[in-house]
């Protein structure tokens, strides 16, 4: 059985930036707005870190199982490394969908009851990345999935929760929030471009090659400074959010720079930081700029 700490890291913590992010944007968007709502975004935020955790145990069970985490360069899989039976993380993975549902319920409660259906996609989603007979992450549709989910959904669903109405500003943050996060799946998926194509796991990565995944990484992330850039057109303060620029820099170079493996893992923990960051920044610039 496993321990706390290795359940800890199979939570996969260096992704947790993906359902922060989101939230912050939104929120900032929403206080642009004139609209935000304290309690609502601590909702919001408690629904994108339960289905982000989830997520991450979702596709060590499902990965485990068919035996695509045997052989890994990156992070503990709890499954693959058979520390935790597979029961038990899939346990674990529909726990915390449970977890994002109920909150989830609540924010439709005080808001909107259509929102249960993007809800009810986001849970779909989740499981069937990696799960079921035909997961779309094994057929390079994972950045897909990440793009409208811990992009667009999250960041507009957040906002509209609060704010009851939406801007192009908010638009404009799920789109650079969405694209960070996929050029975080893209790195991850370059990294296992080796061990996925062993396995048959068709990731867009194995589909287009290193070559293209590493300029595909550095064109998302150019995106979305370019649309905090464009931002400022309804308020300069978005700038703050160019204050994630240098440690973007830094990741780009090393994707850029052709390297492989274990070398693309501080690219990982690099791109979420930078999401992070990032994300702070424009959101305390929509929010100044209300």
């Amino acid at each position: 059985m496993a321990n706390l700490s290795q359940w800890i890291e199979g939570a996969r913590p260096r992704t947790l930036p993906a359902a922060v992010a989101p939230v912050l944007v939104g929120t900032g968007a929403a206080a642009y707005l004139d609209g935000f709502v304290w309690w609502k975004a601590l909702l919001a935020l408690g629904v994108a870190l339960a289905l982000q955790i989830g997520v991450n145990y979702a596709n060590d069970y499902s990965d485990g199982i068919r035996g695509t985490d045997e052989v890994r360069v990156g992070p503990l899989r709890l499954v693959g490394s058979k520390v935790a039976t597979p029961r038990a993380v899939k346990t674990a993975a529909f726990t915390c969908f449970g977890v994002g549902a109920v909150l989830g319920i609540v924010l439709c409660a005080t808001s909107s009851w259509w929102l249960l259906v993007a809800g009810a996609a986001s849970l779909v989603g989740a499981w069937f990345y990696t799960g079921g007979k035909s997961p779309y992450g094994y057929r390079a549709l994972g950045e897909v999935s990440v793009f409208l989910f811990f992009g667009l959904v999250a960041v507009l669903g957040t906002t509209y929760v609060q704010a009851e109405r939406l801007h192009w500003t908010a638009v404009a943050g799920a789109v650079a929030i969405g694209a960070i996060a996929c050029a975080l799946l893209v790195a991850n998926n370059l990294r296992d471009i080796p061990t996925d194509s062993e396995t048959g796991k068709r990731t867009l990565a194995v589909v287009i090659g290193a070559a293209r995944s590493r300029q595909l990484y550095a064109a998302l992330i150019a995106l979305a400074f370019i649309l905090a850039a464009l931002s400022a057109l309804a308020t300069p303060w978005t700038l703050l959010a160019l204050v994630a620029l240098p440690l973007a820099v830094k990741s780009v170079r090393v994707v850029v720079s052709d390297a492989v493996g274990p070398a693309l893992i501080p690219v990982l923990k690099g791109t979420g930081l930078t999401e992070l960051v990032y994300a702070v920044g424009l959101a305390i610039g929509l929010a100044l700029g209300s």
